[in-house]
């Protein structure tokens, strides 16, 4: 095999008295944001060193094609491919959403609640996407007007998430003439119909500022409603859930500011509800002549406050915090309150009377581990019922038709496997690993009921750890077509994610990041010891933030596994970490610490980054993944992490990288098919990895 050779440029910048040198920092183009939007401005060298690795990985998967074909196959049976939703009832339709076998992007309907007309399709994924002309077709989203006469939607074509905006006139079907190019994706309707709300982009690729269009009139006129000055923030809008008053929100990863005004207002003045405080985050929401106020602030897994709309500094406690509890979000009705919970990485549900205050707790299912949900099926909040659903990680999702006074629950909706699927084939299992410094870490697995636990199975761990975000242990049918070839499907619930509380999150974060890597660790070895498995016998499975923990896992504990993938993985954190003209770099100081300002974190981060700390030493077998018009994770991340692996490993696996040149984005191609595709592609990797061929 012809591996090929990146040339190398020694470069030594200083920071802090330290040296930090780099042989491929040229790969770091100073124009690289110019390259999400044309491809063309690629430097030539990197584009044939791209080009000479996509076709070592087209090499490799030639003898498993075969492998590929049925997965995809598996993987498609497994999906009803011609489904419906459930309908929303809204003031005048029903709206609802539906895929079709000949489709890929499915279709938003609606219908007039009394059946006067028929059901029609109001956005056609597919129709579009064949208008564009586009290989890639992202939507940002499809939002109807109040008086369901327009449509404003956003589209991005190539993956590097810079959003158009159109307007649709739903009674004639045609496209007005405004056209917003550069958003951030999202759009809020004034309840006058006339205008909507959305964010633009700056040179960086952050929404910091709020506009405001009126329909038909020119984007120059666009008035600017919100400017957030600090670099580090980003900001939204939206409306709360009685309507009657407009949120902006502003935060960094840490910290949150919000400002209100009156949904009805002619002339737009935010008013500020609490001045931003570092650390503390908090989002209010609005129901019945009152501010909800769901905050951290001194209760750092939340709790919630409430005060009356005309007087924001009494705020008093409405459900107060709990030890090791995460307080969650909420819905409302004219007489409850629907609330969720976290504790121990498991998700509950409640319901409470707003007049007698009284809670309970609503249970869907016998099974101790899975994902509750919660959704209103109509407009009018004057009503006992709500849907709630369960799945897991052996059961497929149910949706329930609930009324809170009976108590009474009918399914509505099943998640239908078309090839067929047993739960009871399967076990569920939460065990726990106890890490470097003695906290124990979730693990949820599920698995083969007749698999013996003897210590020869393989296992795919996946983990991602960081930015506050928990993994849930959900359903996923097509996981289905590892674990019938014996393979254990495991996520490791590590530090900087979110599923044990904001503790957990901080135990993984900056200066404590390490935890994140060493948990991790700690997971394979528990699984070892249990005898799920054997040393050696773990693949690594997690892409982005989770990309950086395969490729630090990497550097400490190779020989734990047999493979890894590293989908779009953040490998390259110090040079990313010190760019501060990058897309998400500002904000994400809070996460991993500011390099260019303190010497402790960059020294913390250079003690620890995937490509910096690359050795020569044996390596595990690795897909590595990655796209030109990636705006998150760069492709000049694991460009350089692969030219620098192949330059210092000592072993004789494959490590292959695949760079999309194509439009695609942070998660991949888009399509419904081309997801297949991908997901058939890591998994045949596995599987060969595995040397499980059948």
């Amino acid at each position: 095999m012809n591996i090929p050779k990146l040339k190398k440029i020694k470069t030594t910048k200083n920071y802090h008295g330290i040296p930090l040198e780099d042989d491929y920092s040229w790969v770091d183009q100073p124009n690289i944001l110019e390259v999400l939007k044309d491809p063309k401005k690629l430097d030539k060298e990197v584009k044939e060193y791209i080009e000479a690795n996509n076709k070592i990985t087209e090499d490799y998967f030639k003898d498993v094609k075969g492998l590929q074909k049925n997965l995809f196959n598996e993987i498609k049976s497994k999906i009803k491919l011609d489904d419906t939703g459930l309908k929303y009832k809204d003031k005048k339709y029903y709206y609802w959403a539906k895929t079709e076998a000949k489709g890929n992007y499915g279709k938003r309907m609606r219908q007039l609640i009394d059946g006067s007309e028929p059901e029609e399709v109001f956005f056609d994924g597919d129709l579009e996407k064949k208008k564009s002309g586009s290989e890639y077709f992202g939507v940002g989203t499809v939002s109807a007007s109040y008086c369901d006469n327009y449509i404003a939607y956003s589209v991005d074509l190539q993956g590097s998430e810079y959003y158009t905006i159109y307007l649709r006139d739903l009674r004639t079907g045609k496209n007005e003439n405004d056209k917003i190019e550069n958003t951030g994706g999202s759009i809020a309707w004034s309840l006058d119909n006339k205008s909507f709300f959305y964010s633009k982009l700056d040179k960086y690729h952050r929404p910091r500022q709020i506009f405001k269009h009126v329909l038909g009139t020119s984007i120059d006129k666009d008035k600017l409603i919100f400017e957030e000055k600090d670099e580090t923030f980003t900001c939204s809008i939206s409306i709360t859930s009685d309507e009657k008053f407009f949120i902006i929100t502003t935060s960094d990863h840490i910290t949150t500011e919000e400002y209100y005004f009156p949904a009805d207002a002619k002339e737009i003045n935010p008013k500020l509800f609490k001045k931003r405080k570092n650390d503390v985050r908090y989002s209010i929401d609005s129901w019945q002549g009152y501010f909800y106020v769901h905050t951290n602030e001194d209760a750092r897994d939340y709790k919630v406050l409430k005060c009356k709309t005309d007087m924001i500094g009494n705020l008093e406690e409405y459900i107060p915090a709990k030890k090791e509890t995460v307080i969650g979000g909420f819905e409302f009705l004219d007489n409850y309150i629907i609330r969720s919970e976290k504790s121990d990485a498991i998700s509950k549900l409640y319901v409470r009377n707003i007049r007698t205050d009284k809670e309970e707790e609503i249970k869907i299912s016998e099974e101790e581990i899975g994902v509750p949900g919660i959704s209103l099926m109509q407009k009018d909040t004057n009503t006992t019922k709500i849907r709630v659903s369960w799945e897991s990680m052996a059961t497929p999702g149910r949706v329930y038709e609930y009324d809170i006074v009976s108590k009474e629950k009918k399914l509505v909706k099943e998640t239908e496997i078309p090839s067929g699927h047993d739960p009871n084939k399967y076990v569920v299992e939460r065990i726990k690993a106890k890490s470097h410094d003695g906290r124990m870490i979730p693990i949820s697995l599920v698995r083969l009921k007749n698999a013996k636990q003897d210590g020869k199975s393989k296992v795919l761990l996946y983990a991602y750890g960081a930015y506050k975000h928990s993994i849930s242990p959900a359903f996923s049918a097509s996981r289905f077509c590892l674990i019938d070839r014996g393979i254990t499907f495991a996520i490791a619930h590590i530090r900087g994610g979110g599923d044990m509380g904001d503790k957990w999150h901080t135990e993984g974060k900056k200066k404590f990041k390490k935890n994140t890597f060493l948990d991790y660790v700690a997971c394979v070895n528990h699984l070892v010891e249990q005898r799920y498995t054997y040393k050696g016998g773990v693949c690594f499975y997690g892409g982005s933030a989770g990309g950086l923990t395969g490729g630090a896992v990497a550097n400490l504990a190779p020989d734990l596994f047999f493979g890894m993938l590293l989908l779009v993985p953040f490998v390259d954190t110090m040079t990313t970490m010190l760019n501060e003209k990058l897309p998400l770099t500002p904000g994400e100081w809070e996460m991993w610490g500011n390099p260019i300002k303190s010497k402790e974190h960059f020294e913390y981060i250079l003690s620890y980054a995937p490509y910096n700390n690359l050795q020569s030493k044996d390596y595990p077998s690795m897909l590595i993944t990655t796209s030109l018009f990636d705006n998150r994770v760069l492709y000049s991340e694991p460009v350089k992490y692969i030219a620098k692996l192949r330059d210092l490993k000592s072993d004789n696996n494959i490590q292959l990288l695949k760079c999309k040149m194509e439009a695609a984005g942070h998660g991949g191609m888009s399509g419904r098919d081309n997801a297949i595709t991908e997901l058939a592609e890591e998994y045949s990797f596995i599987l060969k990895s595995a040397k499980i061929l059948k």
